[in-house]
């Protein structure tokens, strides 16, 4: 004869134990569908209505809309106007990107490696500052400080005799764009330096007490060791920089409301003057027609954003193929 164990009965979960989960479920959800409700009145029901609205022609405020389907598309396509702004939008992209990024990176190192205490911390806040500040409290002081009539750098610049004729920063067709581009990079300068300082942290210091140790200098340390661990948080880095420069609408409305002669006109700004404050389209708001604008500049922000995850994973690939 052949017997056989028999497995102890499985014991059920206590009642009161079940009970309590069905507590922490409930105060789960109790906490979770407020912000549920709010995410869908505030980002999903607009990202529908949008592209709703992008196929009918409606000027946002008479009850008179009517189906033009993909005609607002077709008429974006050909808008050199809307090609303008989305143009300038790219050099915030292309040159203001790189810019801040790179700036940050060197401000970041000189702060984790040489200047260190309350020095540091000093430095820190005083480049975050701006970043908490109103994007629009921040546009209507410097519209001040650059007027070129009363404002104190141009006074600064007379009374040193850099120069007779105030530099019109923001009035010059030829300079409002690029000194919108540097105000706004100041502006969110101190966050991407809070990136890169909290990617310095990541580099464990044994790797830099083994180089000084085999007699390498600051500089083989930094190309050796700091530059090559930085590289999946730059990718990172990088998106987060580019979506803050694609959506700089408040700071340049505020100080040129993309003027003068549409010179600084980002596309959000563009998108706004569209649908609430036309001035070439007979004073006609055109909300359906801004509405496609705006599906169709999300459509290229996410192009952007996949373009940059792809470069993140083959970063990724990369260096998992030489750790091997």
């Amino acid at each position: 004869m052949t017997s056989t164990a028999l497995s102890p009965p499985r014991r059920r979960a206590p009642a009161r134990r079940v009970r309590a989960r069905r507590g922490d479920l409930f105060w789960i959800y109790l906490f979770i569908i407020p912000g549920m409700v709010l995410t869908a009145m505030f980002v999903f029901y607009p990202m529908g209505a949008s592209w709703y609205f992008s196929l009918t022609q409606w000027n946002g405020f008479s009850d008179a809309k009517s189906f033009v389907g993909l005609s607002n598309y077709r008429e974006l396509l050909g808008d050199g106007m809307f090609w303008g702004s989305f143009g300038r939008s790219m050099v915030f992209v292309l040159i203001g990107v790189p810019l801040r990024v790179a700036l940050a990176l060197i401000l970041a190192i000189v702060l984790n490696n040489i200047i260190r205490g309350r020095l540091s911390t000093f430095f820190r806040t005083v480049f975050f500052l701006p970043v908490m500040a109103a994007a629009s409290v921040i546009g209507v002081v410097l519209t001040f400080v650059l007027s070129p009539s009363n404002g104190p750098i141009a006074f600064f610049l007379k009374s040193t005799g850099l120069t007779d004729t105030p530099i019109e920063f923001l009035s010059d067709p030829h300079l409002a764009l690029w000194s919108a581009l540097l105000l706004h990079t100041w502006k969110n300068f101190g966050m991407t330096l809070i990136y890169w300082l909290a990617a310095l942290q990541t580099v464990p210091s044994e790797y830099y007490e083994a180089a000084e140790v085999d007699g390498a200098g600051a500089v083989q340390q930094l190309i050796k060791i700091t530059l090559p661990i930085l590289i999946p948080f730059a990718v990172i880095i990088v998106i987060l920089t580019a979506n803050e420069n694609l959506h700089a609408f408040a700071l340049i409305q505020a100080l040129t409301g993309g003027g003068p002669y549409y010179s600084s006109e980002v596309v959000e700004v563009y998108i706004f003057r569209t649908a609430f404050a036309p001035d070439a389209a007979g004073g006609i708001p055109r909300l359906g027609y801004a509405s496609a604008a705006g599906c169709f500049f999300g459509l290229a922000t996410l192009l952007i954003a996949l373009l940059q995850a792809w470069a993140l994973k083959l970063v990724a690939d990369q260096r998992a193929r030489l750790d091997r």
